[in-house]
């Protein structure tokens, strides 16, 4: 096992939200994680970096409570709300969804499928889209966007959503300079309102904004440690 880069700006202590220990899993016998520890702390950010294959999207999605891993565990406080942007969300673009249904979605998180928007969450995806650039892009349908237009839909769902925990898998990847800007710009604010953000990113620029770095190494190599 080998412990690999990880940095500290020195922030105050934080309220950790949620820890995994020892993690380990395994896709048909073979090893995509092994050993991973960390942990997500109130007003900071948590960057996962590593080559492909080292298990970036595995990670997220256990931490994300989407996997189960096959050993160690994920601990989260009674009552955190964790929202979560995957890297792979081509199965939402067979839906007939427009922009902004897709963007309000986010709002039902807390209130189920069943619950009913009300002015203040109508208005806050109002905002987040207008935060983000895509206004305009209402009463368009997902699958009539670019690629770049479409993350920025999904990262407007779930940013519109009120959580304890952002876990975002390579937000800014399709994402021209301005549209980087504005999601950073977010990330920031959400952060300092208190909020533990975890984000897996091959932009260096996502990396040098962290306050800690895990760095995944391949399963077979090595196992990255966050102490």
């Amino acid at each position: 096992m080998k412990l690999k880069t990880i940095t500290n700006k020195g922030l105050c202590m934080s309220e950790v939200r949620l820890t995994a220990e020892n993690l380990g899993f395994r896709y048909a016998g073979t090893p995509v994680l092994r050993d991973v520890n960390l942990r997500a702390e109130s007003a900071s950010t948590l960057a996962v970096t590593g080559p492909n294959g080292s298990g970036k999207s595995t990670l997220l999605h256990l931490l994300a409570g989407v996997e189960r891993p096959a050993v160690g565990v994920v601990r989260r406080d009674p009552g955190t709300r964790v929202a979560l942007l995957p890297q792979r969300t081509g199965d939402i673009d067979a839906l007939p969804l427009t922009v902004a249904e897709c963007v309000r979605i986010g709002r039902f998180s807390s209130r189920g499928l069943l619950g009913r928007l009300t002015r203040a969450d109508r208005a806050a995806v109002d905002d987040m889209m207008e935060r983000l650039g895509i206004a305009q892009l209402a009463r368009r349908r997902l699958r009539e966007l670019s690629g770049g237009q479409r993350q920025r839909t999904l990262l407007a769902q779930t940013f519109v959503q009120e959580a304890d925990v952002y876990i975002l898998d390579e937000p800014t990847a399709t994402l021209d300079a301005g549209s980087r800007r504005r999601v950073h710009d977010l990330l920031t604010a959400r952060v300092a309102a208190g909020a533990a953000v975890v984000i897996a990113s091959h932009d260096d620029e996502d990396a040098a904004r962290a306050d800690r770095i895990l760095a995944l190494g391949r399963p077979a190599e090595d196992a990255a440690r966050l102490a």
